[in-house]
């Protein structure tokens, strides 16, 4: 009799968690859209950075392309976004954290003078353009110090931030980085952007500090792919979109001398890669697509008002 009292108890205890579990408001809910929705933010990177990066930025917003962006606060061209923002404040805007400066003659160093983060520096002076420099190098509580120094910044200037993501990932290679990355986030009431697959890979999941925070669903961006093929692999990202948040990640900028003189010949994120970017998610196609897939375009903005209310 004992041995079954165990089990209906038992049995009883899992319904109830199950219960709890599944019986939680969902983000698309508090939200107000139905509860198993698909959430999209539509976000491009490094604004700031440059002149093209800014005015291809700007331009999509205007057109109603994108829902997100943000700022390399160290970048030479961040003031002038931040000009911009500040006579748009419906745009959302958050701090692209930045320890790294990846490009060949154009470069940045921190926020903070050089003798307060020297761990952060190479020998030239700038920050190093390899986030595995920056993990092999740095002190923590100098990046600590320097990522305070970058919000705090946008702050003074007026930004309000939505939210806060990371230049190349750089904060998200140690487990130290993303719990202070995450930290930082939760003692400026700011969202991070941090995927479920970071959060189980970096067991955040089984940490009670950490296991309620927000996290994203799914990341997508398009990586190498020639411009030819964009429609049919952006076409299969949305006919595959699951319920739950996801972020469209991209690097919008114009493909014009500046933005050729800093990237040159990069792999990757070059001048077309990035014009290719901008094209795209400005195109007819693009938002026809979401529309056809009952895909909801939303803002961190959004989330940060339910998270902190």
């Amino acid at each position: 009799m004992k041995k079954y009292r165990f089990s209906f108890f038992l049995a009883l205890v899992i319904i109830l968690s199950a219960n709890t579990i599944f019986g939680q408001t969902t983000l698309a809910e508090k939200l107000g859209f139905e509860k198993n929705a698909k959430l999209l933010i539509i976000h491009t990177d490094d604004a700031g950075m440059c002149n093209s990066q800014n005015i291809a930025t700007e331009a999509a917003f205007d057109k109603g392309a994108i829902s997100s962006t943000s700022i390399m606060m160290p970048c030479p061209w961040s003031d002038d976004f931040i000009a911009w923002a500040l006579k748009h404040p419906d745009a959302d805007v958050g701090v692209h954290l930045t320890l790294t400066a990846e490009w060949v003659h154009y470069r940045w160093k921190g926020i903070l003078p050089a003798d307060k983060i020297p761990s952060l520096l190479d020998k030239d002076g700038y920050l190093p353009r390899l986030a595995e420099e920056v993990v092999k190098h740095a002190n923590l509580k100098e990046v600590e110090s320097e990522l305070r120094a970058q919000i705090e910044r946008a702050i003074a200037l007026g930004i309000k931030p939505t939210h806060l993501d990371s230049h190349m990932a750089t904060t998200l290679k140690t487990p130290e980085f993303i719990r202070l990355f995450l930290d930082l986030g939760y003692e400026y009431k700011i969202p991070n952007l941090l995927s479920r697959y970071m959060a189980n890979k970096y067991h955040l999941l089984q940490d009670e500090k950490y296991r309620n925070r927000l996290f994203v669903d799914n990341l997508v961006f398009l990586n190498g792919q020639p411009a030819e093929k964009w429609e049919k692999e952006y076409g299969t990202i949305i006919k595959e979109m699951k319920p739950g948040l996801n972020q469209l990640i991209l690097h919008a900028a114009f493909n014009n001398i500046e933005l050729r003189s800093i990237i040159l010949d990069h792999k990757v994120t070059n001048p077309e890669w990035r014009q290719n970017d901008y094209d795209f998610v400005t195109s007819e196609l693009f938002h026809s697509m979401l529309k056809e897939y009952n895909i909801h375009v939303i803002t961190w903005g959004d989330i940060q008002k339910v998270l902190y209310k």
